[in-house]
């Protein structure tokens, strides 16, 4: 399940960035500019904080309940290699702004697309292989692991101005035929409101660059 899940937030990471490398070069409009790089920075932010997470809080609990030590040591080695990447993407659009150039910043997302998608697409099946460590000497509830992390995770700039890229490039209506779409995330119905239509409320002139509906299903792109 939790395997499933980080799969499901892969995926909303992997659209984000295909809906940046696709819109980035047909934006003309200023004003559109300048949502657009709201939205970019707001990815960059979610994808960086997602394994800030992973590094401080849901690996080393997941060795403490495993009683191992470097259970994701490739994964936090898959991140160093992608992590300078990032910074370059994140510190261009802060340095241009509206005048960023689409051919410059393709060319630095060309630079560690593969190491992130590399990342993104062997890490699930890892989650997965921690199974054999879930044993009625050492009992590993891993979903309670990743929220009580997650959790911790979340604060009133994070929740405006950055998750709703993270919710609003998830499909979860075809993903595994829909299996996870009534329950991820796992809250409860208002607060999944909250987090999937009210708070891309704040900044929703960003968030129409996204690839997908507040539903969970595909959308066509804004540009």
């Amino acid at each position: 399940m939790e395997a499933s899940h980080m799969a499901l937030s892969h995926n909303s990471f992997i659209r984000g960035f295909n809906s940046i490398y696709q819109q980035a070069p047909r934006i003309r409009v200023a004003t559109d500019r300048s949502d657009f790089v709201g939205y970019c920075l707001a990815w960059v932010d979610c994808v960086d904080q997602h394994h800030h997470y992973e590094e401080t809080e849901f690996f080393p609990a997941l060795d403490k309940a495993a009683g191992k030590t470097g259970l994701m040591a490739g994964a936090v080695d898959q991140h160093a290699e992608f992590h300078d990447g990032l910074e370059k993407f994140r510190n261009y659009l802060k340095d241009k702004g509206a005048e960023f150039s689409a051919e410059e910043l393709i060319a630095i997302m060309d630079s560690f697309s593969q190491h992130l998608h590399n990342h993104l697409k062997e890490e699930p099946p890892t989650i997965a292989e921690l199974a054999r460590f879930n044993t009625l000497d050492t009992p590993i509830d891993i979903l309670a692991i990743a929220a009580a992390a997650g959790k911790k995770q979340v604060n009133l700039p994070f929740l405006f101005n950055t998750l709703p890229v993270f919710f609003l490039n998830m499909e979860s209506v075809e993903f595994e035929n829909g299996l996870w779409h009534n329950s991820f995330p796992p809250v409860n119905k208002p607060l999944k409101w909250l987090l999937t239509k009210g708070a891309p409320m704040w900044q929703g002139r960003y968030w129409r660059f996204a690839s997908c509906t507040a539903d969970g299903e595909f959308k066509q792109l804004e540009v």
